[in-house]
């Protein structure tokens, strides 16, 4: 009996998106109940590219910041599993999302799939929970560290250029692929979009349909 060929699934997030951190236990969850039979490939979105500007033209000029803080607070609360510090955006203000994203991918080049994904549920833990500022390039070279990636071989993926290109190339698959925002599910070749607060269970359900058909070709469901 030929073996299956793993669901190809693309997970596009953005570091500072509250939903993505609010959605990481299902993104656990997929890579514990499904291991080889799905391969997830991560993907970075830009939504907070430039964070401040995001904020304030959305929130207001003036209290923007402090409105967006405590848009944030609401969201979570009905989520006891996704902590916030209290300083998010009132006193913790990254200028950007993208540093962390050019980490992630120097790190996925370096490490193996399961260390970067680590990598990035440290720097969301870092951000949301201990409200470290996450655009800085000592926090984030702290974090690898402590999740025993090798700061000098992500140092050389983004001096050779090699990270900016694959972060260059997520973009630009998720302008191709008209991703609305953070997080994204993409499955079955596109026919398939999963965004925002989705629940586990229409997770699996997409995965369950997906895996019935031949994860190579369309489905006809």
């Amino acid at each position: 009996m030929a073996e299956q060929t793993a669901a190809q699934v693309e997970y596009y997030s953005d570091l500072l998106c509250v939903w993505a951190w609010i959605a990481q236990p299902r993104l656990e969850e997929v890579l514990v109940d499904w291991q080889t039979r799905v391969s997830l490939q991560p993907r970075c979105i830009d939504v907070f590219g430039d964070a401040h500007e995001k904020i304030r033209s959305k929130w207001g000029r003036e209290d923007g910041f402090e409105r967006f803080a405590n848009h944030l607070h609401e969201a979570a609360a009905g989520h006891p599993h996704a902590r916030l510090h209290d300083g998010l955006w009132r006193t913790v203000r990254p200028t950007s999302s993208l540093p962390g994203h050019l980490h992630l991918k120097a790190a996925e080049a370096i490490a193996s799939p399961a260390q970067a994904l680590a990598y990035a549920a440290a720097l969301r833990e870092a951000f949301f929970v201990n409200g470290e500022d996450i655009a800085r390039g000592d926090v984030l070279v702290r974090v690898a560290r402590d999740k025993g990636l090798d700061a000098a071989g992500l140092q050389a993926e983004i001096d050779s250029g090699r990270a900016q290109a694959a972060l260059a190339a997520d973009l630009h698959q998720a302008r191709s692929e008209r991703i609305a925002g953070s997080p994204t599910w993409v499955m079955n070749g596109g026919r398939q979009v999963l965004y925002g607060n989705v629940g586990y269970r229409i997770i699996r359900a997409n995965l369950e349909a997906l895996l019935r058909e031949d994860p190579g070709g369309a489905s006809w469901c």
